[in-house]
């Protein structure tokens, strides 16, 4: 009996040092002082032995028992003030200033988007948007672009893996014009609007070209819109923009679905006029193409070009982002370069 003592004993102590949780101090528990453990079973076998050996081993017998529960308490201190201790190393003040987080900003192109965008809808104009995958039609036809035009060579077109009636119906959209006649078909004047949007052309890149570009295309058509509306909704435009400084001019210049067709310059910011590398000698530097829209483009949508007469222009964002910060080259504003962004606040 003392022999088997000594041995649970000896076992029990021996597990508990290597006890480090509070799961596995459980286990020690239900193990060496639970119901089935091998010092309970010891206990309850002690009524078979003589009276005399059945006093002296259940004395050794409970003496073990609580030196036991006595020792699985200790641990469980011990274990308990380790977890507290631990706590506290890694304690954090909730008080302190956490630290700085940088802070993100908004793209240059998206910026110089979000203000056009703004300039116009101030001026009354919605702004409605349109799909990047365009059929032939709304992209070419229905401009005043047919298959065999040459203004078609003006667009390096991306064409779409479609073919129906043995051509090649789908592309991507070379220009945000398409959603002038997709705007007219679905509506009846008076018309306002300006449509950005990804636009995509098959084209080397180069510091002037992507072939991906982000446009805004305006359209206004209603009841006696001249071109004077035009120019002044233009100049307007280009000094909020760029300055109320900044003189402009209108030069004649051809799209098919304009009639007249012209092109908005301001003056160079950078010799004021006088002719520069920036501007090739002329004091002046393009900003975008406008134009009176096409009768025939009205008639095709069911207008009464006796009755209504429109107007409507299309730039390129990254022109207007590299004029108004006066970038040279278009490839910076794609290379997402933090030292050349973190420029624009």
């Amino acid at each position: 009996m003392n022999e088997s003592l000594s041995e649970i004993e000896s076992r029990a102590l021996r597990e508990l040092v290597a006890v480090s949780g509070d799961e596995a101090l459980e286990a020690w528990r239900v193990a060496h002082l639970g119901r089935r453990s091998p010092l309970t079973l010891l206990l309850r076998g002690l009524a078979a032995l003589p009276l005399d050996e059945r006093k002296s081993a259940g004395a050794a017998a409970n003496q073990l028992k609580q030196r036991l529960e006595s020792a699985f308490e200790a641990r469980k201190e011990e274990l308990a003030h380790s977890l507290t201790e631990a706590l506290a190393a890694d304690r954090i003040d909730v008080t302190l200033p956490g630290p700085p987080l940088p802070a993100g900003r908004l793209h240059p192109t998206t910026q110089t988007l979000r203000d056009v965008l703004d300039c116009f809808v101030s001026m009354g104009f919605q702004v409605v948007e349109g799909p990047e995958v365009e059929w032939d039609r709304y992209n070419f036809e229905a401009l005043r672009i047919p298959r065999d035009h040459p203004a078609r060579d003006m667009w390096d077109t991306l064409w779409i893996d479609y073919e129906r009636d043995g051509e090649r119906p789908m592309l991507l959209r070379t220009h945000t014009s398409p959603m002038q006649v997709r705007v007219m078909e679905q509506t009846e004047p008076p018309i306002r609007v300006v449509v950005p949007g990804r636009c995509y052309r098959y084209e080397a890149t180069d510091p002037t070209h992507e072939w991906m570009m982000v446009q805004v295309e305006g359209l206004a058509v209603d009841e006696g819109i001249s071109l004077s509306d035009l120019k002044g909704t233009l100049t307007d435009f280009a000094h909020r923009i760029f300055g109320p400084e900044r003189r402009t001019a209108f030069r004649c210049d051809y799209f098919p679905f304009v009639e007249p067709g012209m092109e908005l310059r301001i003056d160079c910011f950078l010799c004021g006029g006088e002719g520069c590398r920036t501007c090739s000698r002329s004091g002046w530097i393009e900003i975008l193409g406008a134009g009176m829209v096409h009768p025939e483009i009205l008639e095709s949508v069911g207008y009464d070009p006796e009755r209504y007469t429109g107007f409507a222009f299309g730039m390129g964002i990254e022109r207007i982002a590299m004029l108004k910060h006066g970038v040279g080259d278009l490839r910076l504003f794609f290379e997402n370069d933090v030292r050349f962004l973190e420029q624009f606040g």
